[in-house]
């Protein structure tokens, strides 16, 4: 297995469960308490989306937010979130992710890279049982691509213990013409350039698959989870030629990681 260090920044802005409305109340919005949460995941994933070699990486975690009433359920796969309504059993607001360069190397040579960039939209959460929480986000690219990703998660937990918690379920990813085009489009001048057929993807369901994880509370401000995900790529991902030449339409995740919690006064 070839090991390649990887720095992909998760910032997450955390879950920010005061509603809006709260903002102005004993002084300004920044006022409060709030807490930064800072760890590391270690993971082994393909070498990019829709690869078929796996290489080991290792990612840092930042997590910054204001202190409330604590989610009932989150998940790493939920992106940057800042809630802008929340009762307690819905949950509503922003949301982003970072998306980070692709290089034109190994299997990906000949083909243009995928610049440094991002996503933002909105997320929808709700549980429509006690122990199983459903969320969806729908995001549009900036600068690494021009289209729109939609993703839908449903999740099982279950506390084996007061510190051990066990959780799974399915996802299913789709997304625009032009997100397909970035990842997965090969145009004349790259098919030339790489030795892949050309391919034009339009839009339609980019994954469908499976994930679990068991996370522990070591103290009260430090846990440590380990995880493993599975997607099969649909539609147009799985149509591509770099994927049914140079790739595999199987894709795993394993990981471990580990955070901690400061909590301060601003």
């Amino acid at each position: 297995m070839r090991i390649v260090g990887k720095i992909p920044l998760a910032v997450a802005l955390g879950l920010f469960t005061a509603p809006v409305a709260q903002a102005g109340e004993g002084g300004s919005w920044i006022s409060g308490d709030w807490y930064l949460t800072l760890g590391a995941t270690g993971l082994v994933a393909p070498n990019f989306e829709g690869g078929k070699k796996y290489m080991f990486s290792a990612q840092p975690i930042i997590s910054l937010g204001k202190v409330g009433p604590e989610a009932r359920f989150t998940s790493r796969n939920d992106n940057i979130s800042l809630a802008l309504i929340d009762d307690g059993s819905v949950r509503a607001g922003l949301t982003g992710k970072f998306l980070f360069h692709r290089t034109s190397k190994d299997e990906l040579q000949g083909l243009d890279p995928v610049r440094f960039g991002g996503e933002v939209g909105g997320f929808f959460e709700f549980y429509p049982l006690d122990w199983l929480r459903a969320r969806a986000e729908l995001r549009h690219g900036i600068r690494s691509h021009n289209g729109f990703v939609a993703d839908i998660a449903a999740d099982a937990f279950y506390d084996i213990t007061p510190t051990v918690r066990v959780s799974g379920g399915p996802r299913v990813s789709f997304a625009s013409s032009n997100y397909f085009d970035a990842y997965y489009g090969v145009n004349a001048t790259e098919a030339a350039a790489s030795g892949l057929s050309e391919y034009h993807p339009g839009g339609g369901v980019k994954s469908t698959g499976l994930g679990g994880a068991i996370t522990w509370k070591v103290t009260e401000p430090m846990t440590a989870s380990v995880f493993t995900e599975y997607s099969r790529l649909m539609g147009p991902a799985a149509d591509s030629s770099l994927v049914k030449e140079r790739g595999d339409r199987n894709q795993w995740m394993f990981g471990v990681s580990t955070t901690y919690r400061f909590n301060f006064t601003m």
